[in-house]
């Protein structure tokens, strides 16, 4: 008689079959087995018969490590649950998942974005909806082109959690040679980055879709960045993260790729395509759409300003055209570089031990 075969129940769980949660289960499934919680028994059926996300990793075969399901309670197994589902959806599939996540699990938010409305962070977001205490919650951000990393190419990113060690569990479980992570205490920081560098990469794709040339798409990035760090700052988040993976590391991917699916938007943009064209054609969500107003809401409460954020809107949703747009932002009146950032130096002190 044959020996029985054992096999070992998963121990991480992905909410969440787009690109970005597929490509962390793929991560997972190189060292132990994972569970990837799609949002229908359509989708994990034509998963687990194809073996293949086609629609979003297209050519990327799924090992048998990843066992897809729409059966919630599988998550009853979960030390790590990975939440990777669209800033529109998220308090919705919260509220349903929330009460079968264990009580005991580390959470990871991989979604960015702002919440219309409440302008909540993902992980606040997650917190709430969920019913889960804020304290087990990380946020991962960073350059992190899904494509790429599914391919095994290298790639680095950022593990934010107030609590340190839940962020270096979460680093011993995801960390590989070619993905390789780095810890941060600033959540709040690490959030707004992944949110408000989407918003950034539109206008960035279309200033490449009416040629502006590489000098004039690095002085967009290069004032998208100051403008995310004047709400980073407004908001008590630490300046230096802007300066790390999650800050200017994904503006330069963001911005510069054509995996990129809001590099995409801004694109399309630029050709004269609508949004409410373009949305449906998009191979994914493309977050910056569904976070500009909201990232400019937040402005508004903080008294910042954000020209580039408040162009992107108007291209988007006030049928103003890209070049009108983007002429508008280089004729607004010069000034001291460092302007906004007087108060830098005094906030530095206070400002690392952030835990927003």
């Amino acid at each position: 008689m044959s020996p029985t075969r054992v096999v070992s129940q998963p121990r991480v769980a992905v909410i969440g079959s787009g690109a970005w949660g597929t490509t962390l289960a793929l991560v997972v499934a190189r060292s132990q087995p994972v569970t990837l919680l799609c949002a229908s028994g359509e989708t994990a059926a034509r998963l687990v018969s194809e073996r293949r996300n086609e629609r979003r990793l297209p050519g990327i075969p799924l090992p048998e490590a990843i066992t897809a399901t729409a059966d919630a309670s599988r998550l009853g197994a979960a030390e790590l649950v990975i939440v990777a589902v669209p800033s529109a959806h998220l308090r919705e599939t919260m509220t349903r998942l929330g009460p079968a996540i264990p009580g005991g699990a580390d959470v990871l938010s991989v979604a960015k974005g702002l919440e219309g409305g409440t302008l909540r962070r993902m992980s606040e977001v997650i917190a709430e909806a969920g019913g889960i205490d804020a304290g087990r919650i990380a946020a991962l951000s960073g350059p992190n082109l899904a494509l790429e990393i599914a391919a095994g190419l290298p790639a680095s990113a950022v593990v934010a959690a107030v609590d340190e060690p839940l962020a270096e569990r979460i680093v011993a479980r995801l960390a590989r040679r070619e993905f390789r992570l780095y810890t941060n205490t600033d959540v709040l920081g690490v959030e707004l980055c992944g949110a408000l560098k989407n918003v950034i990469a539109i206008a960035a794709g279309a200033a490449d879709g009416l040629g502006f040339g590489d000098n004039g798409k690095a002085g967009l990035m290069t004032r998208g960045l100051a403008e995310m760090m004047r709400l980073g700052i407004a908001a008590g988040a630490n300046p230096l993260t802007f300066a790390g993976l999650a800050g200017i590391g994904d503006i330069i991917a963001t911005c510069g790729s054509r995996l990129s699916r809001n590099h995409r938007l801004g694109e399309e943009l630029a050709r004269g395509r609508a949004w409410a064209e373009i949305e449906g054609s998009l191979p994914g969500v493309a977050e910056g759409a569904y976070t500009v107003d909201a990232a400019i809401a937040l402005a508004t409460r903080l008294g910042v300003d954000m020209p580039i954020a408040r162009e992107v809107h108007n291209a988007l949703f006030e049928g103003k055209s890209v070049q009108r747009c983007l002429v508008d932002l280089l004729a607004r009146e010069s000034k001291d570089e460092l302007a906004d950032f007087r108060g830098w130096v005094d906030r530095l002190g206070g400002a690392g031990s952030s835990s927003h």
